[in-house]
């Protein structure tokens, strides 16, 4: 039985009768069916999880909703995001709940609204920690605030928030200037996207995809050129506005915490469904994936290119055809 599940049936955290039950943040395996289903709304702002809830049914919106009656906080990775989160569903005044795992960082996040709010007790169960938050405690200074990476802007949580990432970087800096309709896949707040319009003036549309709502929203304001396109978008399940004359992309290689080269491959595969015959794919990934029989299976010509100690390159051309 899960944390969540657990506290609800031995009565340790009560769900209000009526209202909405706000769920911020949960992974698509978060178990929610000990919560009325009818009136919860999971608050995600990341694509897969969002299509995971929408497709079980359950309301699913990217910000809190209004007055909610209970808010329940799944702690993540991120120590800003966490806190970020609780001080949003503290502003509600609704009640509060948070629910995480112990690599989430729950323990620390326990211990910091001791010091500044009432809390109960916590249940301690698989590797976690699930507890109530005294409804409407101040936590203004735990609202999470837009940062600055060499003039462009992040935001808590995302990848690569506190400064530009080297894999992304080191392709950028490798690209030739490029050509007719483009797309960054796993775009992020919009580094790669940034620096192949400054130096490619034959680009026509730009299509920045990208799983991460708030990583979209700072791309938005990194990214102005008019070529520029934004999608909100898993990339497994991408269909491009039309077929592709480049693909540049930095794969994600993690779920959650744990690797996950299979995704980095699902990018790869999206890429040669998406390009035109004769289009290629740019790709920057960590020197222990294993990438290259993925590459070799979905494209008819893959070369390596210089790359570093800790990252290699790839320019992969002529999609294979049975693959599309």
């Amino acid at each position: 039985m899960d944390r969540l599940t657990f506290a609800i049936e031995a009565g340790t955290i009560t769900l209000p009768e009526t209202g909405v039950i706000a769920v911020l943040g949960p992974p698509a395996d978060y178990d929610l069916s000990v919560l009325p289903k009818e009136r919860v709304v999971v608050v995600t702002t990341f694509k897969p999880d969002h299509d995971a809830f929408e497709a079980a049914g359950y309301a699913v919106d990217v910000i809190l909703p209004e007055k909610p009656a209970l808010v329940i906080v799944v702690a993540g990775r991120a120590r800003a995001l966490n806190r970020g989160f609780v001080a949003q569903a503290a502003l509600s005044g609704a009640a509060l709940v948070v629910d995480g795992a112990k690599d989430a960082g729950v323990d620390s996040l326990y211990k910091d609204l001791k010091k500044r709010t009432a809390v109960s007790p916590a249940v301690a169960k698989a590797h976690g920690k699930v507890f109530a938050v005294e409804a409407g405690a101040d936590l203004l200074d735990w609202l999470p605030e837009a940062q600055s990476v060499d003039g462009f802007r992040t935001w808590p949580g995302v990848f690569s928030a506190d400064g530009i990432d080297p894999a992304s970087r080191l392709l950028a800096d490798a690209l030739p200037p490029l050509k007719g309709a483009v797309a960054d896949l796993g775009a992020g707040w919009g580094y790669l996207a940034s620096r192949v319009l400054a130096n490619s003036p034959g680009v026509t549309t730009l299509e920045l995809v990208e799983a991460e709502a708030n990583s979209l929203t700072c791309a938005r304001e990194n990214v102005t050129d008019p070529r520029a396109r934004f999608r909100w978008a898993d990339v497994r399940n991408w269909e491009p506005f039309a077929n592709c004359d480049a693909i540049v992309c930095n794969p994600p290689f993690h779920t959650g915490r744990a690797a996950d080269p299979a995704l980095g491959r699902a990018f790869i595969a999206a890429a040669a469904r998406a390009l035109a015959p004769k289009g290629g794919l740019w790709l920057v990934a960590n020197r222990q994936l294993p990438y290259e029989a993925t590459l070799n299976d979905r494209f008819q010509s893959v070369k390596e290119l210089p790359g570093s100690g800790a990252f290699k390159l790839f320019h992969a051309t002529h999609p294979r055809r049975q693959e599309r």
